[in-house]
């Protein structure tokens, strides 16, 4: 565990407001989130079922749903991940006693009973106001497969599986825009090799389609895991051009054997974590440059649809189900991994954290133990504090401050927001050390300035059932705006958002 000292001497750091060459609109989506049927995700965190005696709105746990209604998460991805390609929709569809149980292959070897399917996850989207980005399976799948549940969500018109929507009790379609061919294809969907995939990928995008012409298919095709540039070049170059996203993940894991406990960390292994969540990057970077070869107007984008800290399962939880406490660390990462998702907005339309609820760096942890408690996770907070930069204008930033192993110890990013204001975050990631932040506004007139703070007394800290406020946030005071400067005190290890009128 580890202490943090706030009086230690402050460093000086500035920062330059690039006002005068805006960057790219910062989508919503790069705050998008991921749900898979992986441990408690699906099956007593976001979904309980109508007759559960937890508070539910008709089966979606109530006290889960307001938070992330509060959230306003704008696109939600699911059935996986791995478990994506061992999903067969259509035995999630119809009255729920009479769908198969299935073994979830992928994660512990649980068994479900099918009763969250296509219509209980496209119903909670539209309740939650968010879009549904699909992940269908080619891995063990079929082409007639997919085409079919596509028409199934989308088609208006006369046909057998509209005809069948309407039979279980949908009478007009979805329309959904987001969906993924395959998940993973060059390992648990299916081991191949790029060129292989990319065939296939063409094969698919054949017969999947548009049933909307005002809300056509956003194909995504499985892209790379981290920074494998080969198999971008090998999709770009023979893909039929079907494709609007390309995908990657990347994971914040130094030793895949060996992750590491979520909450029993010392400060080498902080910020060794620090550095490698900013290998984010160079890897946008390097697939940027692979697709700007063949795509220099950016009509395909990037989507970074996994990504996040992935620690060992907590101690006594079933294995295989990736539950996993959050730290001040995590939300450290999540920070980060924001600032830098902002800077390549050009290219990258779409992010999705790993996970939603109970798995990875999860929004929010719901009690196992059958007691009904839910707990926000520092990285929950980290999400609400950055919603004034959905959908708006990235402002590019120019920061000089100290390092620490080549590292810079502050993060930042800008962004005129649709109401006009200016949205600054930033990030000490110092553990000991108060930062004082110099900010050039570039003759940007600011009346005032108002800000949210995100902190801890120790970067292992975490909300719990017994006690879910320990990192929370809370107003900001150490700002002030004077002759077109705004200097800010951080605190060791916070995140400090503000809004500059």
């Amino acid at each position: 565990m580890l202490a943090a000292s706030l009086m230690a001497t402050a460093q000086d750091a500035t920062i330059k407001l690039n006002t005068a060459t805006p960057g790219a609109k910062i989508n919503k989506e790069v705050y998008g989130q991921f749900a898979e049927h992986l441990g408690s995700c699906i099956y007593g965190g976001l979904w309980v079922g109508k007759d559960s005696p937890i508070p539910n709105i008709d089966g979606y746990r109530k006290d889960v749903f307001e938070a992330l209604k509060e959230l306003q998460i704008p696109v939600l991805r699911w059935p996986g991940g791995c478990f994506a390609d061992d999903y067969h929709w259509r035995d999630g569809i119809g009255p729920q006693e009479q769908r198969p149980s299935m073994r979830n292959n992928n994660w512990g070897g649980t068994m479900e009973d099918n009763s969250f399917g296509t219509h209980e996850f496209l119903n909670l989207c539209e309740m939650l106001g968010c879009e549904p980005y699909i992940s269908g399976n080619v891995g063990s799948g079929t082409v007639e497969e997919m085409a079919k549940w596509i028409e199934y969500m989308n088609s208006e018109s006369d046909t057998p599986m509209a005809n069948l929507r309407k039979k279980n009790g949908r009478e007009h379609a979805w329309n959904v825009k987001y969906f993924g061919v395959g998940n993973e294809a060059w390992g648990c969907g299916g081991s191949m090799r790029p060129e292989y995939y990319t065939d296939l990928f063409r094969q698919y995008s054949t017969y999947l389609r548009n049933y909307n012409p005002e809300k056509p298919l956003f194909l995504i095709a499985a892209g790379a895991n981290a920074d494998n540039t080969r198999w971008t070049d090998v999709f770009m170059k023979n893909s039929n051009k079907a494709a609007k996203g390309l995908s990657f993940h990347f994971y914040t894991v130094k030793d895949w054997n060996n992750h590491g406990s979520a909450t029993n960390f010392d400060a080498n292994s902080y910020y060794s974590t620090i550095k490698l969540c900013r290998k984010i990057d160079t890897i946008i970077k390097a697939h940027c440059n692979v697709m700007d070869k063949y795509d220099p107007e950016c009509k395909v984008a990037l989507m970074a649809d996994e990504w996040g800290t992935w620690w060992d399962e907590e101690p006594g939880t079933i294995k295989g189900h990736l539950y996993q406490q959050n730290t001040m660390r995590d939300a450290m990462v999540a920070a980060i991994s924001l600032d830098i998702f902002h800077q390549h907005t050009q290219r990258l339309k779409m992010a999705n954290i790993a996970q939603v609820v109970n798995v990875l760096q999860s929004m929010i942890l719901t009690d196992q133990k059958g007691t009904g408690h839910m707990v926000l996770t520092p990285t929950y907070y980290v999400f609400k504090m950055y919603k004034p930069f959905q959908e708006a204008q990235n402002i590019p930033v120019s920061i000089t401050c100290e390092k620490r192993d080549s590292v810079p110890t502050i993060s930042c990013s800008a962004a005129k927001t649709q109401k006009g204001t200016y949205a600054i975050a930033l990030s000490n990631t110092l553990l000991d050390k108060k930062q004082e932040v110099s900010i050039d506004l570039s003759g940007a007139k600011a009346t005032g300035v108002t800000a949210t703070v995100l902190t801890a007394k120790n970067v292992a800290d975490y909300n719990d059932f017994e006690h879910p406020d320990v990192i929370k946030t809370a107003e900001f005071k150490g700002a002030k705006i004077k002759r077109g400067i705004l200097t800010a005190t951080l605190p060791p290890m916070s995140i400090v958002v503000m809004e500059v009128k």
